[in-house]
């Protein structure tokens, strides 16, 4: 297979994370009827977590980027589970989770910096349906946790 979309990216300056392993009893992808489920997976850049509480000292701006981090996570749990970034039929859903106080408000603009992302690297094939809630809390205090339905092409 091919890796088109992922020397796109490079050629972009776009480096993908090593896929993160679980911190849990799961695991990172499933495999079903062509349909790759990934796990959510927490803002974490450069090997080290983007934590905080949108609405508590967290910038919007901040919270995109901590969302953009969970795209490229996604992408490397793609790329992981599947073999290629290039076998990525269309991204189907995603739901994105805000760490964030009760009165905050801006979830959908969070889940941009994450929904932006996916359209960089997939083209077309990364427009999606999309969830995006606030929580009181994330797991590790991360600031965003993004999980994902991804139509794949037969191998």
């Amino acid at each position: 297979m091919t890796d088109n979309i992922e020397k796109a990216l490079n050629a972009k300056g776009i480096e993908l994370p090593k896929a993160a392993s679980p911190v849990a009893s799961y695991v990172p992808a499933v495999e079903i009827n062509g349909l790759l489920h990934i796990s959510g997976q927490v803002s974490m850049a450069d090997g080290k977590l983007i934590t905080g509480k949108l609405g508590d000292g967290m910038t919007l701006e901040e919270g995109q980027q901590a969302a953009k981090a969970c795209a490229l996570m996604i992408a490397a749990q793609i790329k992981q589970a599947a073999g290629s970034l290039d076998r990525v039929d269309r991204i189907v859903k995603l739901g994105v989770f805000v760490n964030s106080t009760a009165d905050y408000t801006d979830h959908p603009k969070v889940a941009n910096g994450c929904s932006d992302m996916m359209e960089v690297i997939f083209g077309a094939a990364g427009q999606h349906a999309r969830s995006a809630v606030g929580v009181a809390a994330l797991p590790l205090g991360v600031a965003v946790e993004v999980d994902a339905i991804v139509a794949l092409k037969p191998a």
